[in-house]
């Protein structure tokens, strides 16, 4: 049965989650919405996805479910609401004020790996207004498809040397842009190997555009919307405690972090920006020991590799629609509160959407 299906984001990052949902569910005979807003706004899908143009255009659309890839979702739109996660749990933060905030919002949460799916059962044990289900993640799909042409743009850009990406978080306190500047700036000058260089969206422009500028022959800067081709591309990443370190670990690929929040066995950490070239010697050359690492990670923050997490989410929400998945509960107070945020950020107080 043919359905109109909402795809939802405030930022830019979250195209390349949405993304390959959208080719699923196209793929599956479903007309595909996206609505954008915050700093998505002027950004689009790939046709044939609709974009809409604000909140009325959603409530009048009547979706069978409303896929987010933010921290929130309108609640006065109508359908199901679903949770894609714009990010692994990198423990930024508290758990309590991070991965795992329950806003309310919510009926169903697609979990990327046992790492999450544990936690939000458990939550959910006890809230029992949503459900979980893992299903890997939608971004991820892209990694494991027979052919990636952008990925093999780049890669022949670096005409056989090794590959190298360079990717940093937006939050101040944990980035390491600033600090490692001159030292991949040396790097990518020696010319030995070929950079990706990419940063956050949201990350400060002057900043941005030092990185953007080192591009050239030995280096190329990725925009977000490329992020996965360079991860598939690239044999090795240094970065901080950004949530790209697990999008690559999960290709069992070595990492390098600098100064990362809570350092794990799979990483190759250290806190002096003169140690980059030693650090790289060992991620290229990676022990046994870290090796076991890397596996061990993989399978426990996404052991999807089949690239067919779309259609995982799109078979959960159905399980929840036809009511497989157990009644819900009726959602706390405070997202009667969040809703009536929600429609003051969105300027929308018009019907709800059913």
């Amino acid at each position: 049965m043919m359905a109109d299906y909402l795809l939802f984001a405030t930022e830019r990052y979250a195209l390349p989650i949405l993304q390959p949902l959208a080719d699923a569910l196209q793929d599956a005979g479903h007309n595909v919405h996206a609505w954008l807003v915050d700093g998505a706004a002027g950004s689009s899908l790939a046709a044939p996805v609709r974009m809409l143009g604000g909140a009325r255009e959603a409530v009048d659309l009547r979706p069978r479910a409303v896929f987010s890839a933010a921290n929130w979702v309108p609640p006065f739109v109508g359908g199901a609401k679903v949770q894609l996660f714009h990010g692994f749990n990198v423990q930024k933060r508290d758990d309590a004020r991070g991965h795992f905030r329950l806003r309310g919002l919510f009926d169903l949460y697609c979990t990327q790996g046992p790492a999450t799916t544990v936690p939000f059962q458990a939550l959910s044990a006890r809230a029992g207004h949503f459900k979980v289900v893992e299903t890997g993640w939608p971004k991820l799909d892209p990694l494991f498809v027979s052919e990636d042409p952008r990925a093999t743009g780049m890669r022949a850009a670096a005409g056989g040397r090794p590959m190298a990406m360079f990717a940093s978080t937006f939050t101040e306190r944990l980035s390491a842009a600033p600090h490692l500047y001159d030292a991949i700036a040396a790097e990518v000058a020696a010319g030995h190997r070929y950079w990706l260089l990419t940063l956050h969206p949201k990350c400060a422009p002057a900043l941005v555009e030092r990185y953007r500028a080192l591009a050239g022959a030995n280096a190329a800067f990725v925009e977000t919307e490329e992020l996965v081709s360079a991860e598939r591309a690239a044999d090795v990443l240094v970065a901080d405690t950004t949530s790209v370190v697990s999008e690559f670990v999960v290709q069992r690929k070595p990492v390098v972090t600098f100064r990362n929040r809570v350092p794990k066995p799979y990483m190759i950490d250290f806190d002096d920006p003169s140690a980059l070239p030693a650090m790289l010697e060992q991620a290229f050359a990676p022990s046994p020991a870290l090796r076991s690492a890397l596996d061990a990670c993989a399978e426990d923050i996404h052991p999807w590799r089949d690239g067919r997490s779309s259609q995982r989410v799109i078979a959960a929400t159905e399980a929840l629609l036809a009511g497989r998945l157990g009644q819900l509960r009726r959602r706390p107070f405070t997202a009667l509160y969040r809703g009536l945020q929600i429609r003051r950020e969105l300027g929308y107080w018009g019907p709800t959407g059913h």
